[in-house]
């Protein structure tokens, strides 16, 4: 099935509501972008998208294989490069924090699963973002 996201651009700023249909949330930008600073960037959520699929895949493992876990913790951090042509390279940095009784085997484990989690695979396989057209009928948020 696949993924539908709405999105509403407000007049204040970039100010955006964002919604699955199910849930929402509110992103803009930096007020040095001209935002108003009101939520999360658009860079900040596809850096949470990979935070929170990395730990919640640390949690899957762990309660999979009955290792007792408690707080999963993951910062991450971006530099965005301008190369030749104007082609963007992005290097994301992530360090995990995983507190629980685990050998060192047990956890390397659980890292390493988390950097095969499902948005890691899904960014770095290949994408095909078609172009934008206009939207015909109204859907509201």
């Amino acid at each position: 099935m696949p993924t539908n996201i709405t999105v509403k651009n407000l007049p204040t700023g970039y100010q955006t509501i964002i919604s699955n249909g199910k849930h929402s949330l509110i992103a803009d930008e930096p007020v040095s972008s001209k935002g108003t600073d009101l939520g999360f960037s658009p860079e900040d959520l596809i850096l949470s998208s990979i935070a929170m699929c990395k730990v919640a895949t640390v949690r899957f493992i762990a309660r999979r294989n009955s290792w007792e876990i408690n707080n999963v913790e993951a910062q991450l951090s971006q530099t965005v490069k301008r190369g030749a042509g104007g082609k963007l390279a992005t290097t994301v940095k992530i360090a995990i924090s995983i507190e629980g009784d685990l050998t060192e085997e047990q956890t390397n484990e659980l890292l390493k699963q988390a950097d095969a989690c499902y948005v890691h695979r899904m960014i770095k396989g290949e994408w095909n973002i078609e172009n934008a057209t206009l939207l015909k009928e109204m859907v509201s948020i």
